[in-house]
């Protein structure tokens, strides 16, 4: 194995101190003193751009009437299939085809609130969805979706 001119081998994990053996203890603060320079000049870059705001003048809409609200329908989807349009159970699927067909012509368009009972057919909710859709109802929502979690 070859040697230095201390005596140590050259691949020894311990270095001659240069003190006369007293472990040297100083940290080199240089790369610390690099990374906080390099933070300082982002820091003053960045800090002019993050300061600038862009003022937009947007247009402001005229406050809606109570008038114009839309008429809320209670739409119930009960577990056997039965549909109940506000209160009023429906005999047959033409029937809903008819008030759905009466609702979509008037201006504004109700809020059909969809109430589906937990034990109800998904086939039922999908075929109240599809005849609101062919006749292009703008506004179905399903209501009470807390009694869903369990």
């Amino acid at each position: 194995m070859a040697s230095t001119s201390h005596g140590l081998p050259v691949l020894s994990r311990r270095a001659p101190a240069a003190g006369g053996g007293n472990p040297m203890c100083d940290i080199n603060t240089t790369p610390l003193i690099d990374v906080m320079l390099v933070l300082l000049v982002t820091l003053i870059v960045t800090l002019p751009v993050m300061t600038h705001a862009v003022i937009l003048e947007l247009p402001q809409a005229p406050p809606q009437s109570n008038d114009s609200l839309p008429q809320a329908i209670d739409l119930e989807i009960d577990y056997d299939g039965t549909v109940v349009w506000n209160g009023t159970a429906l005999a047959t699927w033409q029937q809903l085809e008819d008030h759905l067909h009466t609702e979509a012509q008037r201006t504004p368009q109700p809020e059909i609130h969809l109430h589906p009972d937990r034990r109800a057919k998904y086939d039922w909710v999908a075929k109240v969805l599809a005849a609101a859709q062919r006749n292009r109802l703008q506004n179905v929502g399903f209501v009470d979706t807390a009694a869903f979690k369990d």
